[in-house]
């Protein structure tokens, strides 16, 4: 029987890959056939050979996968609420704010990309102040209202 390349010599009765090279040790940890001697851990300082380089730990600084690795759902760029509903990139607490101090122009629907009634608004001066400031209002408070895409506004 030959040995292959780069491996320590086994005894005969041995078959490779387990064990300490020429004893009769087995790997008590129940190691995978092709997985290598058993070999009892090494404590202190790195010999010649230093630090393992390939493997192990990712590198420090936290695992941030590089853009488009995951293929983020082009449906929900900020992710889904808890009901699986998609968040929008829009705000709730901007479209409010904007509602009451501009709804007389129809800001706060222009911003959400809802023209039609940004228009309604714009054109009854806000409903008289009574519409926008109302609708400021549920902005800020409800969590089901939406963007033009149907999405769910950001907290």
């Amino acid at each position: 029987m030959t040995q292959p390349p780069n491996q320590p010599p086994q005894p005969p009765n041995q078959p490779p890959g387990y064990g300490y090279p020429n004893s009769g040790e087995q790997n008590p940890y129940g190691a995978a056939p092709g997985a290598g001697p058993y070999q009892q851990p090494q404590y202190g300082y790195p010999q010649a050979g230093g630090y393992p380089q390939a493997g192990g730990y990712p590198p420090p600084g936290g695992a941030v996968p590089p853009p488009g690795a995951y293929g983020a759902d082009p449906n929900a760029p900020y992710g889904y609420d808890p009901y699986g509903r998609p968040y929008s990139d829009k705000s709730k607490i901007v479209a409010g704010v904007l509602s009451i101090f501009l709804g007389y122009l129809g800001i706060g629907r222009f911003y959400l990309g809802h023209v039609g009634l940004g228009i309604a608004q714009l054109l009854t001066c806000g409903g008289l102040g009574i519409w926008s400031l109302i609708d400021g209002i549920v902005l800020l408070t409800s969590n089901n209202t939406t963007d033009s895409n149907g999405r769910i506004l950001r907290g």
